[in-house]
């Protein structure tokens, strides 16, 4: 059968049944994400950031999304990338931030701002969650302020 990402349809793994979903209790990529922006959000209000929203997409194919949009205590908006390895067999979380990435946040932000008639400061911040978010050991949680530039 052939699957249409356009329609929103989804190729099943391999030896699923058609439209099969998830068991409940099962782990995937997505619950994995959700858990890791959960893990950083929490990081960052403890450091003192305040959540203003997460998952921003711009309209459109081929735009950037922004995991969470945090506001520093001097105004600055931080857009936030979170990215979760649960080992280093690829490199960790670090290594999978492209220039392509970085470029669709960028745009992403940008879109963002639009909706300022005077856009505040801002900075692109970095959470890395590596390991997993199981309750059975610990993630590592890095925050890398200013990571990367608009440039």
């Amino acid at each position: 059968m052939w699957f249409s990402r356009k329609q929103g349809s989804r190729v099943p793994p391999a030896g699923a049944a058609e439209g099969a979903r998830p068991l409940s209790g099962q782990v995937t990529t997505k619950s994995r994400g959700d858990a890791a922006e959960s893990a950083a959000r929490a990081y960052l209000g403890r450091a003192g950031l305040k959540f203003v929203e997460a998952n921003y997409r711009t309209p459109g194919r081929g735009g950037g999304e922004i995991d969470l949009v945090m506001r520093a205590r001097d105004g600055t908006l931080v857009f936030v990338e979170v990215r979760q390895r649960a080992d280093d067999a690829h490199g960790g979380a670090a290594a999978s931030i492209s220039a392509a990435k970085q470029q669709r946040i960028v745009l992403a932000a940008r879109h963002y701002l639009m909706r300022f008639a005077s856009p505040p400061p801002c900075r692109f911040d970095v959470v890395l969650v590596n390991g997993a978010l199981d309750g059975k050991a610990d993630a590592a949680i890095e925050w890398m302020p200013a990571a990367f530039d608009a440039s």
